[in-house]
């Protein structure tokens, strides 16, 4: 299998990077190679590569600052997704894309699968909605995994921002009424690697992989808040002596953007069709 892989450099992308490699010859691609802003220039890449599959896991993530650039949000992770896709049916590639927890509204009580109605509070989370639509539309062999609060131990993300505070502040405030499931990077990496591997296992063909194509989430086993990751980080990190967390609500600490208040999503369509477990949030984490 040829697999090009898109945002190698992101945090999940970094991780796929690693663990596809035991499938088949990977070609990884970071943004100087190939940009999602600039859909024009997305054609000539693929079909020179010419992939079995793509593995689109760049993304506009930054929730906040979307709300100020939305055009530019929506260029990468609504229009260029689209663009990928239809150059995918072009060459007879198939696609596996990430989506994220924010399509949803947060008015749940139960955990949110996939068929639920979707109604994105911000900006990130309506290009996101808009990229899954426009991968489904295209009519290519398809996987969308749905994952939420992902982090890892490389570059921007909850993990290291509070493991960088705990350095040089004695206490942290934070939320305490949103609820959702770290994810970490890698157990995403290696479970998309794994179905993957379980397709190619039944067979040589994209059409093995793609037997279940559509909609899946893929989150961390478990549930907690801010607050609660927050705490958890800092045990594992030897920090929590030193560092006093303070829960408070959402209400005092404004952000551009509108989170959901619950977003739980889940697992139980991966594990019917692909016989896969997520593992619990807490061990991934450690």
């Amino acid at each position: 299998m040829k697999f090009l892989l898109i945002g190698k450099n992101g945090q999940v992308g970094w991780e796929l990077n690693r663990s596809l490699s035991k499938l088949g010859n990977v070609f990884a691609v970071g943004r100087n190679e190939l940009d999602l802003s600039m859909p024009e220039t997305l054609g000539a890449i693929i079909q020179d590569i010419r992939p079995d599959i793509i593995l689109n896991a760049a993304a506009y993530t930054d929730v906040d600052k979307a709300e100020s650039e939305p055009e530019l949000a929506m260029t990468v992770n609504g229009i260029s997704p689209g663009v990928i896709a239809r150059e995918a049916k072009k060459i007879g590639a198939g696609m596996i894309h990430y989506s994220t927890d924010y399509v949803f509204d947060g008015k749940a009580t139960s955990p949110y699968k996939e068929e639920n109605p979707t109604y994105p509070l911000n900006i990130y989370g309506q290009t996101k909605l808009a990229g899954e639509q426009a991968v489904t539309q295209a009519g290519i062999p398809h996987i969308i995994f749905r994952t939420s609060w992902v982090y890892s131990l490389r570059g921007g993300n909850f993990l290291t921002n509070i493991q960088k505070l705990a350095q040089t502040r004695k206490q942290l405030k934070v939320v305490d009424d949103q609820t959702g499931t770290p994810t970490s990077a890698r157990a995403i990496a290696e479970s998309t690697t794994h179905i993957l591997g379980q397709g190619l296992n039944a067979g040589t063909t994209k059409s093995s992989i793609f037997s279940h194509p559509g909609i899946f989430h893929i989150s961390c086993g478990g549930e907690t808040n801010w607050f609660g990751f927050a705490k958890t980080i800092l045990k594992l990190s030897g920090l929590s002596e030193d560092t006093e967390v303070t829960p408070i609500p959402t209400s005092e600490y404004p952000t551009s953007a509108t989170r959901p208040k619950y977003s739980l999503l889940s697992n139980k369509k991966l594990k019917q069709v692909f016989h896969h477990e997520m593992p619990p949030w807490q061990a991934a984490l450690q």
